[in-house]
């Protein structure tokens, strides 16, 4: 199974505001510098994270991204089946549908991989993520400076 770039960077956002701590919070601008993804695919990432309650995006003076006791809280599996959508592994039903879709047992085993996956994701929460050796690390290259232990 492979992420869509929108969810990857959606991860990479909660996680890089996670490590937030000092009083200016950073804007969209500056977290997609940080995290080295287009100005534009950020913005849309975070309006979404904005949407479903994780990140706080407040504009002008003193403006800035934080994220949300939610967003903290929230569980990479339910978040990446957010992002995912619906939707199984293999399309069986398309413009072309698969001769096999009648009788076909992959399907099956490749939905119950996918659940797996998710499953593996429910109990680890964007607060996990940032714990040590990956929140220094963010800490470091957020402000320029290397990460010390």
């Amino acid at each position: 199974m492979r992420l869509t770039r929108f969810t990857d960077v959606a991860l990479r956002v909660l996680m890089r505001l996670a490590v937030v701590t000092d009083e200016d919070p950073p804007t969209t601008r500056e977290v997609a510098a940080t995290m080295q993804v287009p100005y534009t695919h950020a913005a849309k990432v975070v309006a979404r994270l904005q949407h479903l309650g994780l990140v706080e995006a407040r504009r002008g003076r003193g403006g800035g991204l934080t994220l949300t006791g939610s967003g903290r809280s929230a569980s990479i599996g339910g978040l990446v089946r957010e992002l995912e959508g619906p939707g199984d592994v293999v399309e069986c039903e398309g413009s072309t549908p698969c001769p096999l879709r009648s009788a076909c047992r992959l399907r099956g085993a490749l939905h119950r991989a996918q659940e797996a996956f998710y499953a593996s994701l429910d109990p680890i929460t964007v607060a996990d993520l940032v714990a040590s050796p990956t929140g220094p690390l963010l800490i470091g290259i957020s402000s320029g400076r290397p990460a010390t232990d």
